[in-house]
């Protein structure tokens, strides 16, 4: 299962919306390093097709995607010279495949640390591009001297002295404008800034109003250089407690109260997911509706392959139908009836949103 790394300073709220994601019991206590080994957790993929395709099927089950949440330790200056938790930190962030950065933007003067999210994304950034630095450099020189007998290190090189350029001044990698193929290039070397990021930004319950201007001022500083990070403004707070709340008519209403919508929570998990480049087909019937994780441009075959080996081994075709065009006929018979449903082979990369069923024989 894919996973994404809450990353931040000490006491920014990463362990208070970690209990919110997954339901979990992470201490969260105000003084640093309440965390000090990573807690893991799963969090639902909150999304309405399944809720009204189970309606439409008269389900008896309903199971929604999933992804990993890691509440890792707080980072503090000098993390990447062994300070707080220091290498622990580092290399717990090393195994998340999307990194979401918890900015601190409340006062309170029983939390130690600064207020200013700003100030806590400065520090974040510049322990991470250190890091970052050091790994570079050294595999930079080994290219460099292994290049003298093998020539096909160029790129490898390239991509390396671009990189080397960004880290040395403190910039990551997700926004210092590295062309999409340096990037890729690197991927090996699992370098801490070169993973996706998506940013939350904990405001006090006395800012709620001022949520879109936070939001605003940290945009504008993350995508200086046209990295088009997402930046979500909440009230963690207030999201653990109304995550706490079964009934979903209640939840609703605790949130509207402070003008919150749906919350910025479940936006932030559909965030997460779409990030590590994940998608959702459908499967539905009286006995369950389910949605299915792939990654975007997967074919039929590897679709068919995520809900047993059998299907992808045995794959003939898929029948294939958009999840608002199947609503609105009302029934899967109704859309074989009417000749809706499309045939796909062994090509068809599935589309965010399909209901299928596999046709296969082993």
């Amino acid at each position: 299962m894919e996973r994404f790394g809450l990353v931040g300073l000490p006491n920014a709220g990463k362990s208070s919306l970690y209990n919110a994601l997954t339901g979990g019991g992470a201490l969260a206590a105000p003084y640093p390093f309440a965390t000090k080994d990573p807690n893991i957790g799963v969090a639902k993929v909150p999304d309405t097709r399944v809720d009204q395709l189970a309606v439409m099927s008269k389900t008896r089950t309903l199971v929604h995607a999933s992804v990993q949440v890691v509440d890792i330790g707080g980072l503090v200056e000098g993390a990447s010279k062994g300070e707080g938790l220091g290498n622990k930190f580092l290399a717990n962030i090393r195994e998340v495949d999307a990194i979401v950065f918890v900015l601190r933007a409340f006062e309170d003067g029983d939390v130690t640390g600064p207020d200013d999210p700003l100030e806590h994304l400065r520090i974040v950034e510049i322990e991470l591009a250190l890091a970052d630095l050091e790994t570079v450099e050294k595999r930079l020189n080994q290219a460099i001297r292994a290049s003298k007998l093998d020539k096909t290190l160029g790129d490898e090189i390239a991509a390396l002295e671009a990189a080397n350029e960004a880290l040395s001044n403190g910039r990551p990698l997700y926004r210092a404008g590295l062309k999409p193929e340096f990037r890729e290039t690197l991927a090996p070397h699992f370098l801490l800034t070169n993973r996706p990021v998506l940013v939350v930004v904990n405001v006090g319950e006395n800012e709620l109003d001022r949520i879109t201007e936070i939001e605003d001022r940290v945009r504008a500083e993350m995508n200086d250089a046209g990295a088009n990070v997402e930046v979500i403004g909440m009230c963690v707070q207030l999201e653990a407690e109304a995550a706490t709340i079964v009934d979903p008519v209640e939840r609703a209403e605790m949130l509207e109260g402070f003008g919150l919508g749906e919350g910025a929570l479940f936006r932030m998990v559909r965030s997460a997911y779409h990030l590590l480049g994940l998608r959702t087909f459908l499967t539905t019937g009286e006995k369950e509706t389910r949605a299915w994780t792939f990654r975007a441009g997967a074919k039929a075959p590897e679709c068919a392959g995520r809900i047993h080996s059998d299907l992808q081994r045995g794959f003939i075709r898929a029948e294939v139908i958009q999840w608002d065009e199947l609503i609105a006929l009302g029934s899967w018979s109704k859309a074989k009836e009417v000749g809706k449903l499309r045939v796909e082979g062994k090509d068809y990369e599935f589309v965010d949103g399909d209901v299928t069923e596999f046709r296969f024989n082993v």
